[in-house]
């Protein structure tokens, strides 16, 4: 049993980051101590003065631990590392962590490619952007590389050419095949330069080329063509559009402002580069506790850049921030030359900062309201589905379970999950039942949830001793929604039990004419109104559950459809199978191919062979 007063005599006064778990064990919130005996003691002394966030963490708050570092620095930077890898509840978190992408020739490589990248690296490559648009940078990649064949592949041309075969792309004429060692590398240089003009913006052969093409389509009364060839003009044009100019000193800054609403933060931020905006984004944050604007911003800074692919020399804040010298040392370090974090109070850099903060504004204006709705809308039925279950907690995060599959065959379960009424799809999980292969839905689920859990419980382990980022599995519900009755509900209650976790199990039954009746829980039935926020919530959780377990199970039906005649014979694997069908092109030219030829094929050997041959042919092969 941890007892919060002892361990808190314990603690030591040197810095250090610490983190708060509740009594599921999971992370809640992390912070940083110039002092950890001072810091972590002063949550646990008088209340009365503490803001309403601070309050509603310590009453979910049942242990505690911390790590000791050297210094402030180090102790930022795992605060940060921490709170992107575990998103605890009560930490401010910055959700949008998308870069803009990057435009990389690979200079440091013999025979360079042209790729999309969102991480800069020192390694000797050229990169260009970052540009607002991603879709324009796909496309004027796509257009490169249909008008200069060069490699799209990773292999390393520095080895031994003649291990190498030519891939697909040299026989459709879209590269030279740098790997067969018979192209001039003089000439392919002279492809790279010309891009690396263009993409300097020193030279418009491409769009030249382009619109050339766009001028003969519509001549062709090619009208489809034409359109097609017009964006990617456009494209290409948006990688050299002249920005407005906001500094003559050609200093990369980035310029941070943010906007608040009633219960909720807009942050935007403008990227400057060569003195010219190449790009800006903004970000929506929660803000129920009504935290402190310069705490916000810190937040944002800490979260923003421990993930960006380019850090500015400069830093342009609407409000100074805490611990600016430590944050300034840390960017540095990252980046390694000086980085300037500034709060401008008059000039130019201040109307910087004003135009910034008037566009989140804008776009607070624009989506705030409808975001705050929404929002007090999901609380709303979150809040529903408590009242009626008598829930201890809010259920701000709730995985439903189906099981799906036709007379037993290709069985499959289905995860969903919602946090604070909305779908998280990238934690939905999919499940092949493995253990049944009859018409068993108690069966089925019990694996399903059996599976979930223990791989939740390995993977909080691994959290503790490792870098990892926080995963799904590791990420336990507050409610668990099963679609069916009092017999999959005791199923799952069964397995919990037994894996030593505890979470509350409802279940979802419907009606006659298969529409969602009411709810399971403790063995009753509770009902709903059926226009209440909350019914519509659990409808919609119990749809998409079903929905999610539908297309896999067709999607394993459809796979199955077009299995390979290949497929499950003995000593023909996946490889070999690819080499067979590179080789020959066809099921029809195996078939008709002789022994000595089929043990000629890469991966293969005489008795893969013969196996093949007498497979297709029922004779014996001395």
């Amino acid at each position: 049993m941890f007892n919060i007063e002892e361990e808190l005599k314990k603690l030591p006064d040197r810095p250090g980051v610490y983190i708060m778990r509740n009594k599921n064990d999971e992370i809640i919130y992390v912070g940083k101590a110039i002092s950890l005996k001072k810091r972590v003691r002063q949550y646990f002394g008088s209340k009365k003065n503490n803001p309403p966030k601070v309050n509603a963490m310590i009453s979910h708050i049942y242990e505690f631990e911390y790590i000791i570092v050297d210094n402030e620095v180090e102790a930022l930077v795992l605060e940060q590392n921490l709170i992107k890898k575990n998103r605890p509840k009560y930490n401010i978190l910055l959700r949008d962590d998308k870069q803009y992408p990057y435009i990389k020739v690979t200079l440091n490589e013999k025979y360079p490619r042209v790729l999309k990248t969102r991480l800069i690296l020192k390694d000797g490559a050229k990169y260009f952007g970052p540009y607002p648009s991603a879709t324009a940078v796909n496309d004027a990649i796509d257009i490169i590389r249909r008008l200069y064949p060069i490699r799209t592949c990773k292999l390393n041309l520095d080895k031994d050419l003649s291990r190498f075969k030519p891939c697909l792309n040299y026989f459709i004429g879209k590269c030279n095949a740098p790997c067969l060692g018979n192209v001039d590398e003089k000439e392919y240089m002279k492809m790279i330069d010309e891009i690396l003009l263009f993409l300097n913006n020193k030279n418009d052969k491409l769009i030249d080329i382009m619109e050339n093409k766009m001028k003969q389509a519509a001549e062709d009364l090619d009208f489809e063509s034409a359109a097609r060839y017009r964006d990617q003009v456009n494209s290409l044009r948006t990688l050299q559009e002249k920005q407005k100019i906001v500094n003559t000193n050609f200093k990369d800054q980035d310029i941070i402002a943010m906007a608040r609403g009633i219960e909720e933060v807009c942050i935007q931020i403008f990227f400057v580069r060569g003195g010219k905006i190449v790009g800006r984004e903004h970000f929506l944050m929660e803000d129920i506790y009504n935290e402190d604007r310069k705490e916000i911003l810190s937040s944002f800074v800490k979260q923003f850049y421990i993930g960006s692919a380019y850090i500015p020399k400069e830093i342009l804040l609407e409000d100074e921030i805490e611990d600016v010298e430590i944050i300034s040392k840390w960017l540095e370090d990252r980046k390694g030359s000086k980085v300037s974090i500034v709060s401008p109070k008059r000039g130019e850099k201040l109307k910087l900062i004003e135009m910034v903060g008037d566009n989140a504004k804008d776009m607070l204006n624009q989506y705030g309201d409808k975001l705050l709705k929404k929002y007090r809308e999901n609380i709303k039925a979150l809040e529903d589905i408590q009242y009626a279950l008598q829930l201890e907690d809010l259920p701000n995060r709730i995985e439903a379970y189906d099981i799906s599959n036709i007379s037993g065959v290709e069985s499959v379960g289905s995860m969903v999950v919602f946090e604070k009424g909305e779908a998280k799809k990238s934690d939905y999980r999919r499940f092949k039942i493995r253990s049944i292969n009859t018409p068993n839905d108690y069966g089925s689920m019990e694996e399903v949830l059996r599976r979930r859990f223990i791989r939740g419980i390995e993977e909080k382990e691994l959290l503790k001793n490792s870098d990892i980022e926080k995963k799904g599995f590791s990420n336990f519900p507050d409610l668990i929604m099963i679609d069916g009755g009092k017999g999959q509900v005791n199923i799952v209650l069964d397995v919990l039990q037994d894996l030593g976790v505890d979470i509350p199990v409802c279940g979802l039954v419907k009606d006659d004419f298969h529409k969602t009746r009411g709810v399971i829980y403790n063995n009753n039935e509770y009902r709903l109104d059926k226009d209440s926020l909350g019914f519509k919530l659990i409808y919609k959780i119990q749809e998409e559950a079903h929905r999610f377990a539908i297309s896999y199970h067709r999607s394993l039906r459809s796979k199955n459809m077009f299995k390979s005649e290949l497929d499950d014979i003995k000593g023909i694997g996946e490889k070999r199978k690819l080499s067979l069908m590179k080789n020959f092109g066809s099921i029809e030219k195996i078939k008709n191919s002789t022994v000595e030829e089929l043990a000629n094929v890469e991966g293969m050997n005489i008795k893969a062979a013969k196996d093949l041959y007498h497979h297709f042919h029922k004779e014996e092969v001395k």
